[in-house]
């Protein structure tokens, strides 16, 4: 097993629900990152259904207070399964308060219409791109990840738009499952802080939405492999910002798409 399915494993309480312990490593500033915790959720969730042919679909978490290294409950239910869809819903507890409150669809496959005008953007590889410098400036969370930059300005640069990206991969090699794909989508620079001039204090995420593209893993899945992540936000307003997230594999096949609503400052 490795470091990131480890550390986002739930066992079975002996109440019905799910018991676990979030770990340090994740932290960002106050509390721990998103992406880790919604991660964690959707495998109490994937572990609840307990059908894999039925995959995720659409999953939202909101955030309701930061959730700290430590022990953590997580109650489930299946609110609704269809002979093609199912929904359920989840809360995590700590300390008897809730931190995360998430929904999710699951479904089978289907036949249907099938078009992408979401192409990988044209980048070098991730062989011939440097990683980020690592300083005592970055989030903790960020010690878990390879990053290799390929786009967008520089954090509090003022730049006139808000895009980045690039390539990235866990250093613990994981397969490119569901919930580590959530963790992808929260896990880059936010793309407003390039507009900075200076830093605004803290962007905590109100709720994250990630709508699965692919069954997950994808056949053939590497626990080294890059996916590249895109992120874009076109308005802030009233101290909140938005931001759209696209995952892509290697070969360019979209993997999830993304949106978050978070506080800046």
């Amino acid at each position: 097993m490795s470091s990131f399915a480890a550390s986002t494993a739930l066992e079975r309480g002996r109440d019905g629900g799910f018991e676990g312990v979030l770990d340090e490593r994740w932290a960002i500033g106050r509390g721990l990152h998103g992406g880790y915790v919604a991660a964690t959720m959707l495998r109490a969730l994937i572990d609840t259904l307990e059908d894999a042919p039925r995959q995720p679909r659409s999953f939202t978490t909101h955030f309701t207070r930061p959730a700290m290294p430590g022990p953590v409950e997580v109650l489930t239910a299946v609110e609704r399964s269809g002979r093609s869809l199912s929904t359920l819903t989840g809360r995590m507890l700590q300390d008897g308060k809730l931190v995360a409150l998430s929904l999710a669809a699951f479904a089978d496959p289907r036949q249907g219409i099938a078009f992408s005008d979401l192409p990988l953007p044209d980048v070098a590889a991730p062989e011939e791109i440097s990683g980020f410098v690592r300083d005592f400036g970055r989030p903790t969370f960020t010690d878990n990840f390879d990053y290799r930059p390929a786009q967008g300005a520089l954090p509090f640069s003022g730049a006139a738009d808000s895009r980045t990206g690039g390539w990235i991969r866990l250093l613990e090699p994981q397969v490119g499952d569901a919930p580590f794909v959530v963790a992808l989508t929260d896990a880059w620079i936010p793309a407003v802080l390039s507009r900075l001039t200076q830093p605004a204090g803290a962007v905590p995420t109100i709720d994250l939405t990630v709508h699965f593209r692919a069954e997950l893993p994808l056949p053939g899945a590497q626990p080294d492999d890059f996916h590249y992540i895109e992120f874009v936000s076109r308005l802030a307003e009233h101290g909140f910002w938005e931001e759209d997230g696209v995952v892509w594999t290697r070969d360019g096949q979209v993997l999830a798409q993304s949106r978050q609503l978070a506080l800046l400052g």
